[in-house]
């Protein structure tokens, strides 16, 4: 690192559990965004500010005025453009350093895999159950860590499935597809508390740069929910599916 790089990310050196060594992984790292919205914005606008290298932003969808209310990497002056390369407009006027591919597309099947394929870690900041479950099998199959997401109205959950770990569950594992779930109810319907997908997004970065660096306890294994109304925190040990239909022949 150069004087000015040493002194933008001062304040990771100056961690133990960081420092040089930890900033250059992070530095050299690459992270794989699905969803550039109200999750994908902290997400985008912590792992850029933080130095990560390469950031790999993948939504199909426009920024439009409601989106405004949460989502905050988007600008105003951003309405009717693409979310993905929104993002990247913000996020190179905050660290120019970091390179920001935009890909402007739902992606999904041997696009998704080979996303995945090229990644350290993946975080899925979507909306959808379909995605979620797609994402998952793409991340099992090439062993890379997830890190999941999700808010709706006031309750918020975050996991991390460590796939490099062969005892560790799946998202399969905790959302069975063709399960019953509600996680398909979409913001434009049910709504959502603005604040709840900052304290989330920001979560889902703090546990990527924490899988990135090697620091502390990931939260492999374990469930976080959130219920914003009453600021109250719950945590769940997860176990893996033996009989689970994506993991279970690792």
């Amino acid at each position: 690192m150069n004087d000015q790089q040493l002194l933008r990310y001062s304040r990771h050196i100056l961690l133990p559990e960081i420092g040089i060594e930890g900033q250059e992984k992070i530095r050299a790292a690459h992270a794989l965004m699905i969803g550039a919205g109200g999750l994908g914005s902290p997400v985008a606008l912590y792992l850029a500010s933080a130095g990560v290298g390469t950031l790999t932003i993948c939504d199909g969808d426009s920024v439009d005025l409601t989106n405004l209310q949460r989502q905050i990497v988007h600008r105003e002056e951003s309405i009717g453009n693409a979310k993905a390369e929104s993002a990247r407009n913000t996020l190179t006027s905050i660290n120019p350093e970091v390179q920001v591919h935009a890909v402007r597309e739902r992606v999904a099947g041997a696009q998704l895999d080979a996303l995945v394929a090229a990644a350290d870690v993946v975080l899925d900041c979507s909306d959808n159950f379909t995605t979620r479950h797609a994402i998952n099998t793409a991340c099992v199959a090439h062993r890379k860590p997830l890190v999941s997401g999700a808010a709706i109205r006031f309750d918020g959950q975050i996991a991390v499935f460590d796939l490099r770990d062969a005892q560790s569950p799946c998202y399969q594992c905790l959302f069975p597809a063709g399960g019953d779930d509600d996680s398909d109810m979409r913001c434009a319907v049910m709504g959502v508390f603005a604040p709840l997908v900052g304290i989330v997004g920001s979560t889902q970065a703090a546990e990527a740069l924490k899988l990135i660096t090697g620091s502390g306890a990931s939260l492999a294994g374990r469930l976080l929910l959130l219920d914003a109304l009453s600021m109250e925190w719950r945590s769940m040990r997860l176990k893996r599916d033996p009989a689970c239909a994506v993991c279970a022949q690792r």
